[in-house]
């Protein structure tokens, strides 16, 4: 078996099979479903012989783009029909202009709903058009019976109800068409980021001093042309900044309010706005490599995934319908019988059931809140992969996290050096010649804070540098003097003290001991705090050394921490703790991809490696500021209380109405009325995402 999704907001077909199956049968299948399929290319393009494992093409709902014509055709057609219930004039009384006025509204009703009716009780999965065919149908088919055995005789006005036809095709249309628009608010998020992406950009071409600027097609810019972008200037595509400095706004990005400052040899992201400057840039990613590009095509796809929840609701949908046929035949059959109704009392009370049960609403309630929750979330630099993702990290109970690059800046500083008989300066100018050597994230931070100590050091002309993985940096100089900076492990023949951070070694003698601090992120302590305030566990996993760990989670407060673990150790511990809760990971670096597929929610920083975000269920875009991490919590739970909120409407408003109408309390057209009314509130529901106070 096969997952089919059928995405009616972005008009695309998506599925996997665990089988093999040949492209036409599924062209066919979907066909048959009453969808036309309009281009097939992505789908050959995923084809392996005449093998399909995942693939997705446009395809339009039927009938949407016309709905609003059909609507107004009916209305056309459903007034005067209404309007002989309150004029009292004979041609509108005539049952055969009645019913030549009926016909048209059929015909359209027949072809927006009849049609997907009969295609879904022939694939087995009866759907809601199901009911809105057989309440309509009931009316015209009874009036027409009654037009043609009682014409002409005193009995026909009791036969006559080609308005009650009519008017349940019309209302119902009219709730489609306001649900489609509806709907069309929901897509906001992509078509705000697809306009964030500019239209032209400025190349330089000619040779050397004998530049010309043309203007250019930003889809004709390939990687390596050199692009100039002045001030108040969209960035074309991803690229390298070869010349100039500027200020430029990356808001819409990465959600940070702040303009950054950029100089040569920076990373610039196509559709962020240069706010003051003029760069020269290398073009690096164009077209749908560029980070915007990869971030539309991501929440698109997030968009289309169904969380369980959704599953739930698909499955209650199936059983709904067959459901409700059978109450409203009961319901029939007791009016008839029991309550010894007329035909035409119980008849009505059957097709008020099935017009009032139709489960429209149930089929918005999550797509329509996903929408809106994950589109929000890319408009503020988080990137949810999935519906799923939204409903798993919703219920989140501990949060582990990675310590450097994570819950730190990976920036560290001196905070204390104690010598032994040498001068701490030169200690300093020690540490900028030996570290310039090391491709270490600590030795650049220890390079860019002694560099103004570089003449300080007294030594002799160093010669040979020697880096040994886990240990530390050594030198030689031309005297044969050597020098050790290392951890503890390198020191411990020398001292029993192993809290410091760094030990510095002149031929075997100790001669200082540096302390270190790694700068915590913005806002890490707070969100730890925040997490602790809604019940969750914070835990500290890292491959730092315990007195390190140790000392970053007692500042931050958090519940426990793991020190000097290993990958296949972190995989152990989130294991461990996935079985005892659900639990989301939040790290950066290769050794952390194991662990965030392992954790329930993985969730990576924009600056991690390839492999963390590609490991990762939800991307934080703005990596210095630790908050995004309550953001993107925040609106998960309030997404899925969203879908919650739209299920129980959905469903329990049917509920609570079929009583109604079995007993002859709603008719026909109030229950039309009643049942698009369902459909506005949960898409207005979903909406009201949008103004949230989630980010404050």
């Amino acid at each position: 078996m096969g997952n089919v999704y059928v995405d009616f907001i972005q008009g695309k077909v998506k599925f996997s099979l665990a089988y093999n199956a040949k492209v036409q049968d599924i062209i066919k299948g979907i066909n048959s479903l009453g969808y036309q399929v309009v281009n097939s290319a992505d789908v050959l393009s995923n084809v392996s012989g005449d093998v399909v494992r995942w693939s997705g093409f446009a395809i339009p709902p039927p009938n949407l783009n016309t709905i609003e014509g059909r609507f107004y055709l009916c209305v056309i057609f459903t007034v005067p029909l209404l309007l002989h219930m309150f004029l009292n004039n004979g041609v509108l009384h005539n049952p055969i202009v009645q019913l030549i006025l009926c016909i048209p509204v059929i015909i359209i009703g027949m072809k927006q709903f009849g049609k997907s009716a009969f295609n879904s009780i022939k694939s087995g999965i009866p759907n809601m058009d199901v009911l809105i065919t057989l309440g309509s149908l009931s009316a015209f088919i009874y009036s027409l019976f009654g037009t043609i055995i009682y014409y002409n005789t005193d009995q026909l006005h009791n036969f006559l109800f080609y308005e009650t036809a009519a008017t349940i095709i019309t209302i119902i249309m009219l709730g489609n068409m306001i649900e489609s628009r509806s709907v069309k608010q929901t897509t906001t998020a992509i078509k705000d980021l697809t306009a964030i992406q500019p239209s032209k950009a400025k190349m330089i071409v000619g040779e050397f001093n004998k530049n010309e600027i043309i203007e250019v097609d930003i889809n004709s810019i390939a990687p390596f042309d050199v692009l100039l972008v002045n001030n108040g200037d969209k960035i074309p595509v991803d690229g390298e900044i070869i010349f100039g400095d500027a200020t430029i706004d990356e808001s819409m990005i990465t959600g940070e309010s702040m303009p950054v400052e950029k100089k040569k040899g920076d990373k610039v992201i196509g559709g962020t706005i240069l706010v003051n400057g003029s760069i020269k840039m290398l073009a690096k990613k164009v077209g749908k490599d560029t980070v915007l590009s990869q971030i539309i095509e991501l929440v698109k796809n997030a968009q289309s995934s169904k969380p369980k929840i959704q599953r739930v609701g698909d499955k209650v949908s199936a059983i709904f319908v067959p459901a409700v046929v059978l109450i409203a035949i009961i319901t029939f059959i007791i009016s008839a019988t029991i309550a010894k109704l007329s035909i035409t009392a119980s008849l009505l009370d059957s097709i008020a059931v099935l017009v009032i049960s139709c489960p429209c609403a149930m089929g918005l309630a999550t797509p329509t809140a996903l929408m809106v929750g994950i589109g929000r979330a890319a408009k503020n630099g988080i990137l949810i992969k999935g519906g799923e993702t939204i409903e798993n990290f919703a219920t989140i109970k501990t949060i582990v996290f990675d310590k450097t690059g994570t819950l730190t800046t990976g920036k560290f500083k001196i905070d204390k050096i104690e010598t032994f008989g040498i001068e701490e300066n030169e200690i300093k100018g020690m540490l900028y010649h030996i570290e310039k050597h090391s491709s270490h994230p600590i030795a650049k931070s220890l390079v860019n804070e002694c560099k103004a100590f570089a003449n300080d050091f007294m030594g002799n002309t160093l010669i040979e540098f020697k880096e040994e993985k886990g240990l530390g940096i050594s030198a030689k100089d031309n005297a044969g003097t050597t020098y050790l900076i290392s951890s503890y492990q390198g020191a411990k023949d020398l001292t029993t003290d192993a809290t410091h951070s760094l030990y510095i070694c002149r031929n075997r003698d100790l001669i200082a001991t540096i302390d270190l601090t790694d700068e915590l992120k913005l806002n890490a302590k707070e969100t730890i705090t925040e997490l602790k305030k809604k019940g969750i566990k914070t835990i500290l996993l890292s491959g730092d050394s315990n007195y390190k760990c140790q000392q970053i989670a007692n500042d931050l407060g958090m519940d426990a921490f793991y020190g000097e673990q290993s990958p296949s150790q972190k995989i152990e511990v989130i294991s461990k703790l996935v079985k005892e809760a659900p639990t989301a990971m939040v790290g950066d670096g290769i050794n952390d991809a194991p662990a965030l597929t392992k954790a329930t929610v993985g969730i990576s920083m924009s600056n991690a490696t390839q492999v963390a975000i590609n490991s990762a269920q939800i991307i934080i875009l703005n990596s210095s500021d630790l908050s995004f991490v309550i953001k993107a919590l925040n609106l998960s739970k309030h997404t899925l209380l969203t879908i919650k909120q739209n299920l129980f409407w959905a469903f329990f408003y049917n509920i609570i109405a079929i009583p109604f109408a079995a007993i002859g309390m709603l008719s026909p057209m109030i229950a039309a009325m009643s049942m698009g009314f369902s459909d506005v509130i949960v898409v207005g529901n979903s909406l009201r995402l949008n103004l949230k106070k989630i980010f404050s």
